[in-house]
């Protein structure tokens, strides 16, 4: 992806219409995600029954793919119609930060989607006692030989969590240093090497109560470790994003509130996109958040309030007027 990027004329995105008026429009979009049978896969499905449900006939169709970054890139090519992207890799694309060869100025936010996926570091409960790790910082200041995982090179949360790690002390070259190591694999893969005890950690952003996590805990026994206050704002401060505390008691094995920082998410068009696609997509998503909110019990705290609430990347026009119109902007 270490290319100058491109801006290049949208393709026409309205397929047909059955009348004069937009909302008997009929549109065949294309969403660009991530990997198949993951959350954004859901929130792909949440779209497409937002926007069948306010304009009959429609399909957006998920699109799976390298996730955000590559996503920046397919929707400044044209090569999908909406793309959801974390908003740490939309400031990296504004700013033409690593991987980015260049500032991207193709993107326009139609909708905060979430902003609730912590990076949560998961430890095998035996090793965390084992060790004394009650902290991030105990990895570092034990020189632990600890076998992490971290998701793939390339996807936003693996950047923030060798950014933790740093903060802590515990970069990739000083865990290997103490006869450690730090592998980059993607989330179901982390859960397999986990539970054949092939890896004693993982850093990964999940939804508090993924059902990856209540897998794995099924299997082995985990840990739930915080990070300090001061490597929490380190690490903030750097991505542009927020500290969170997931609560004391979230998981049966967790009973103590836990420090860490979350990434948010945001559904993207074109800043040149069909003015009146956008306005419809954008009206379906706030007319019919149900839709969105059905699809994983973690979405259900996703409100048109939220959706109109970035200040990351400006809205498109169309999506602004909707929200100033349904008075939430």
């Amino acid at each position: 992806m270490r290319h100058p990027l491109r801006t290049l004329a949208a393709g026409a995105l309205l397929v047909s219409a059955l009348s004069s008026g937009s909302a008997l429009a009929q549109y065949n979009l294309t969403l660009c995600g991530a990997s198949p049978g993951g959350l954004w896969s859901l929130i792909g499905a949440g779209v497409d029954a937002a926007v069948k449900a306010a304009q009959p006939g429609s399909t957006v169709t998920y699109q799976t793919s390298g996730g955000g970054f590559a996503n920046v890139v397919q929707i400044d090519q044209s090569k999908c119609d909406l793309a959801l992207v974390h908003d740490a890799e939309a400031k990296a694309a504004l700013a033409g930060e690593d991987p980015f060869q260049a500032p991207v100025d193709s993107l326009a936010t139609v909708a905060v989607i979430y902003t609730w996926a912590p990076m949560q570091l998961l430890i095998n409960k035996e090793y965390a006692e084992e060790n004394g790790i009650t902290s991030l910082e105990d990895i570092a200041a034990k020189q632990l030989p600890i076998n992490i995982l971290l998701n793939r090179r390339g996807n936003v949360a693996s950047g923030v969590g060798e950014s933790m790690l740093n903060a802590a002390g515990a970069s990739v070259e000083n865990i290997e240093s103490w006869g450690g190591s730090v592998t980059f694999a993607a989330s179901k893969e982390q859960g397999e090497l986990m539970r054949d005890r092939r890896a004693d950690a993982i850093l990964n952003s999940l939804f508090i109560n993924h059902s990856s996590i209540r897998q794995l805990a099924e299997s082995i026994d985990l840990a739930l470790v915080p990070m300090s206050k001061e490597s929490a704002g380190t690490v903030a401060a750097e991505w542009s994003i927020a500290e969170h505390t997931i609560p004391g008691g979230t998981y049966d094995w967790a009973p103590d509130d836990t420090l860490t920082v979350t990434l948010s998410a945001q559904l993207f068009a074109r800043a040149d996109a069909d003015a009146t696609m956008v306005t419809d997509v954008t009206a379906a998503l706030v007319d019919h958040v149900a839709e969105m909110q059905g699809v994983h019990k973690a979405m259900a705290p996703l409100t048109p309030e939220l959706m109109a609430s970035s200040n990351v990347v400006p809205y498109h026009p169309s999506a602004e007027a909707v929200y100033k119109e349904k008075g939430l902007r």
